[in-house]
């Protein structure tokens, strides 16, 4: 079966051409509703490999074909790894032409794949495509070397991907052995030299907050992020070429009771709670630095790759999906491609001090609970009591996070998914237009 797709992007042919050489955009243009997840990305169009890891140890082998290849007009890839190349049957040209304002790119695609299949993972890519090529015009990069702590976290590995299609040279500052590319990074006894040659860090490293609020796990939350920041803040304040520090937030800093008549804005000062004085001390450390520092005070971010999202797909998907509480609690939300692109645009603007990087439009958990039923056609049967959460959470823990009632006002413009419904049906494959 043939399947062909044509789009046209409103820029130039050799930036289209561009974005495809650079390592990152394999994985921004894979969309997270499938079972594979690329691991390396052909370092050439014209004769390279690009490998996806697919369930039960299987590899998805894309071999670039060099009798194909067009510098900046074509290029071309064969799954050729066993079973999936008897399977699939893939072939996948892609083709670059000059259009009237801009570039026709036209995807002929040769596979057993069903069309079906196809036309969602298409729609993905050409929206993640555009909206990478958008938010850069926006953004307007130059070629900088940006150090990044979780780099191999959610959010990291998504921004990661985006600033390597931008151009910025990525260094990930990680805590095990560091491989090419990489720095050994020691959070409470960082290396003296350990930003040599960067121009920013972007702090995302930190115990994941999903989790009972034990002592333990309350300790972790606090270890992790108050003097592992502060240790980086003073790195970039005596750092001779670092002129931007940015470190991840959290709306966690209202409490968990803001906004619920009108949504607060960052003016607004700490709330109270375990989580909101967390915060308020994580934001203290990172301001210690002399340098340009930006704090993303972050929503419930979606991801169709992990997060929040896939939790609560599995649980709709059984049948076992609905509200929490009373479902009357507000939750305030950001897109991962928002996310990433607020990320990036602090790098290169000359903002400074906090950011609600939350979607304009914040919803209630009963709409939240609707919208993704309709997104998966399953339905919202079940109401799951407050006393489900305090059991896995712990009753400071529900009430902290997943009970949580936060209306937050955005800082964010520009956004792809200003709407949940946009979101989900981005994420998580529903959106074919």
């Amino acid at each position: 079966m043939s399947y062909t797709t044509t789009q046209f992007l409103p820029f130039d042919r050799d930036t289209v051409w561009t974005y495809h050489t650079r390592l990152g955009a394999v994985a921004r243009l894979t969309p997270p509703f499938l079972p594979m997840t690329p691991v390396r990305q052909a370092a050439s169009l014209a004769d390279g490999t690009t490998v996806f890891a697919l369930p039960a140890g299987l590899k998805w082998i894309a071999r670039h074909d060099i009798t194909a290849y067009r510098r900046g007009r074509q290029f071309a890839d064969d799954c050729v790894s066993a079973p999936i190349k008897a399977l699939a049957h893939w072939r996948h040209v892609h083709r670059f032409e000059d259009a009237p304002g801009g570039t026709e790119l036209t995807d002929v695609v040769d596979t057993r794949v069903p069309r079906a299949a196809l036309r969602a993972s298409f729609a993905y890519r050409q929206r993640q495509l555009l909206g990478d090529l958008t938010s850069a015009a926006r953004i307007n990069p130059t070629a900088i070397t940006v150090g990044i702590t979780g780099s191999r976290g959610l959010v990291g590995r998504a921004l990661t991907a985006f600033l390597s299609t931008l151009g910025v040279e990525v260094v990930q500052l990680t805590r095990e052995r560091a491989k090419p590319g990489q720095r050994l990074w020691n959070p409470t006894s960082p290396d003296p030299q350990l930003l040599d040659g960067l121009n920013a860090v972007i702090h995302l490293a930190g115990e994941p907050i999903l989790g009972r609020f034990s002592d333990s796990h309350k300790k972790a939350l606090r270890d992790s992020r108050i003097e592992p920041t502060k240790k980086l803040a003073e790195l970039v304040s005596t750092s001779p070429t670092c002129h931007t520090f940015i470190s991840a937030s959290a709306i966690g800093y209202y409490g968990p009771k803001c906004g619920t008549d009108e949504p607060v804005d960052v003016h607004a000062g700490p709330g109270e709670g375990f989580l909101a004085d967390v915060v308020a001390d994580w934001e203290a450390a990172a301001t210690t630095c002399t340098k340009r520092t930006v704090l993303m005070r972050t929503g419930m971010v979606l991801s169709g790759r992990g997060g929040a999202l896939p939790v609560f797909k599995a649980l709709f998907s059984t049948g076992l999906g609905g509200s929490l509480g009373t479902g009357e609690q507000w939750m305030s939300w950001v897109s991962i491609d928002d996310l990433v692109d607020a990320y990036a645009a602090a790098l290169f603007n000359d903002s400074s001090g906090p950011v609600n990087a939350v979607s304009p439009h914040p919803v209630r958990n009963s709409e939240f609970a609707e919208l993704l039923s309709k997104e998966l056609r399953r339905p919202a049967l079940v109401n799951i009591p407050s006393i489900g959460p305090k059991l896995l959470l712990g009753k400071e823990g529900a009430t902290e996070f997943a009970l949580a009632d936060q209306r937050v006002a955005t800082s964010l413009r520009d956004l792809r998914h200003p709407h949940l419904a946009q979101a989900l049906g981005h994420e998580l494959g529903g959106d074919h237009a």
